[in-house]
């Protein structure tokens, strides 16, 4: 069954691998490090499809940074039903999005 391409504003969970010394409350599958000084684990992200390159994909965070992942990542998959219902606060709106990424390129950086 092939599915439908990723169209801009669509949401998706991206399930990124961190390491620090106090994994937060939404951390999954969490380890020990192998030294043992750090703990492995994963959270998801919620973000949203901003463009469709082909075989990549540029998502967008709530605060507007942009992340290019290619479309046969295995930590990148669709929400089902009940996430997108259950998570309809963290995954942002894409016209958000997009005008906080543009108000964070105009900003003078500090030096």
């Amino acid at each position: 069954m092939a599915h439908k391409d990723f169209q801009p504003g669509d949401p998706v969970i991206y399930r990124k691998f961190k390491h620090s010394e106090r994994p937060g409350p939404r951390a999954k599958n969490v380890h020990p490090a192998a030294k043992g000084e750090e703990y492995v684990y994963e959270v998801d992200k919620f973000w949203v499809v901003c463009e469709n390159r082909g075989e990549s994909l540029v998502l967008v965070t709530r605060r507007g940074k942009q992340h290019i992942v290619e479309r046969n990542n295995p930590s990148l998959r669709r929400p089902n039903l009940l996430e997108r219902w259950y998570y309809r606060d963290r995954f942002p709106r894409l016209e958000e999005c997009l005008a906080a990424a543009q108000a964070s390129q105009h900003e003078p950086s500090a030096k």
